[in-house]
């Protein structure tokens, strides 16, 4: 497996697991029940962390999206391996910690950690117009 495809792949496993700690006090505070019921919780109800914890999670699935499509794209284009690993490793701990300092509620970092996750974005777009 290419570093990239691995790196895409953890990447995608990471954000299909970001609901996990929302949802589960999602289930503490509103009960098994009225976690199933289908109706959208009042989020005031949970706790400030759950409520970051959904915030980053949308925002990482969101930015998902650009990510994946900017790496295969990479990789249609023959951009270096080496920087397509790079990057992908890259975004891969930018996103995690971005999820973890979100959550726990610390401002400047989460700007930073997504920067850097932005970053990676671009520098995909520019090695795919050929201008790095």
């Amino acid at each position: 497996m290419k570093p990239e495809v691995f790196w895409l792949t953890a990447t995608i496993l990471m954000t299909a697991l970001f609901w996990v700690p929302y949802v589960l006090n999602r289930i503490a505070v509103c009960g098994l029940s009225g976690a199933l019921s289908g109706n959208i919780p009042d989020m005031s109800l949970l706790p400030g962390w759950a409520q970051r914890a959904a915030r980053a999670h949308h925002n990482a699935v969101e930015n998902l999206v650009l990510f994946a499509v900017l790496v295969l794209l990479a990789q249609m284009q023959g951009v270096a391996s080496t920087l397509l690993a790079g990057v992908t490793q890259a975004y891969f701990f930018a996103r995690l910690v971005h999820f973890i300092v979100y959550t726990a509620g610390v401002p400047a970092l989460r700007t930073l950690t997504f920067a850097v996750g932005w970053a990676c974005q671009i520098v995909l777009i520019l090695a795919i117009f050929k201008l790095i």
